[in-house]
């Protein structure tokens, strides 16, 4: 990831010095009592991924060893401003860190050992270009050979050869001539991270990706489906939303129809098998649209989320059989506007009025 490493390290260097000087923003309008229970909230929830840290960086419960888990629960630190090898949590970063790193085979791939193969390794290349250039430099020496390979991988498996409705995608496999939408949100989030961070990812990689994620808009119904047009699932439609909101398809006609599907069938969320997948894509994906969709729904998810929490910290519904995975992706939405992952920065420049769903 050499290219753009200049650009990059000062980027990454004004963020860190933005960093260290946040405490709380508001989460809310002008509530604050709301927006004090939400950073406590969140705080909750950190500690409680803390304490279910293993020496090795890696997680009980579903899923624990794999790159997924510790990568997530790595960016659930960094989305509140913890550093990495600085203050209350930055040894837990650098621990998950390190196992991320570990997971790797020969080739790069870190998901082997992962029945979800493709999403393991899109989560890890995810986390690994969001914290590079936060580390001291032996795991930035680390980070850097291991995201030149992990995104060989991801360009690799999107370019096997597949039919017109699945050009673009990804699935389980890097060898899978299919496509569905929820594992290609993973690996296109990765690909534009890694692109932003200087890396070397092609433009059409990008645009491929952006035209299958539109392949698989209902433009009758505003959802997004799983692996053609047709599905009718919030969780899906705040993946297709975001995937085009950070790919530069601001006021697209897709993403505004996505917004209105949402803001009529976001209060599902906690009846579905996977909430916390669609908690987070929701709450990211209407944090770009930003104005009164995302205030009706961040209100609307703090005080419904917040009560679920369970005393030890976590968030636990079964989902992924992991407390972990539904905790540090509870969290990863409640922290959209601390803005401090760089991959889920809002564009200001675009009118937020003009985003908003509710004239659709």
């Amino acid at each position: 990831m050499r290219g753009g490493r200049g650009r990059c390290l000062l980027t990454k260097l004004l963020l860190i010095a933005t960093l260290t000087c946040v405490t709380a923003p508001a989460q809310t309008d002008g509530n604050a009592e709301l927006d004090a229970r939400v950073d406590r909230s969140i705080e909750r929830g950190l500690e409680y991924l803390a304490s279910r840290q293993r020496a090795n960086g890696a997680y009980t419960g579903g899923h624990g060893e794999s790159a997924a888990i510790a990568a997530l629960a790595g960016m659930a630190f960094l989305a509140k401003g913890y550093l990495p090898g600085e203050g209350q949590y930055g040894e837990n970063i650098n621990r998950a860190l390190d196992h991320v790193l570990s997971c790797a085979d020969n080739s790069g791939y870190f998901g082997a050992k992962e029945n979800g193969q493709m999403y393991a390794h899109s989560i890890a290349t995810l986390f690994l270009s969001e914290v590079s250039g936060m580390v001291d430099a032996t795991r930035q020496a680390k980070i850097d050979a291991a995201l030149a390979k992990a995104v060989k991988i991801i360009l690799d498996a999107q370019a096997v050869k597949k039919s017109e409705n699945y050009q673009g995608g990804w699935r389980y496999t890097p060898h899978s001539s299919d496509s569905d939408m929820s594992c290609s949100g993973w690996a296109l989030m990765a690909l534009r991270s890694c692109r932003l961070n200087g890396g070397a990812v092609p433009p059409k990689a990008i645009s491929d990706a952006v035209a299958y994620v539109k392949r698989h808009h209902n433009k009758d119904t505003g959802s997004f489906g799983y692996q053609d047009p047709n599905g009718n699932a919030p969780t899906l439609t705040g993946a297709g939303m975001l995937c085009l909101e950070l790919c530069g398809q601001h006021n697209d006609p897709a993403t505004l129809r996505a917004a209105g599907y949402l803001m009529k069938n976001f209060r599902e969320l906690p009846h579905n098998a996977r909430c916390f997948y669609g908690l987070y894509y929701s709450a990211q994906g209407l944090f770009q649209l930003g104005g009164d969709s995302w205030k009706t729904f961040s209100t609307w998810m703090y005080e419904t989320f917040i009560p679920l929490q369970k005393g030890d910290g976590s968030w636990d519904k079964g989902e992924e059989g992991s407390s972990a995975y539904q905790t540090a992706m509870c969290i990863l939405a409640f922290t959209v506007p601390y803005r401090q992952l760089p991959i889920y920065q809002r564009d200001e420049t675009v009118d937020e009025d003009k985003r908003t769903a509710s004239d659709r």
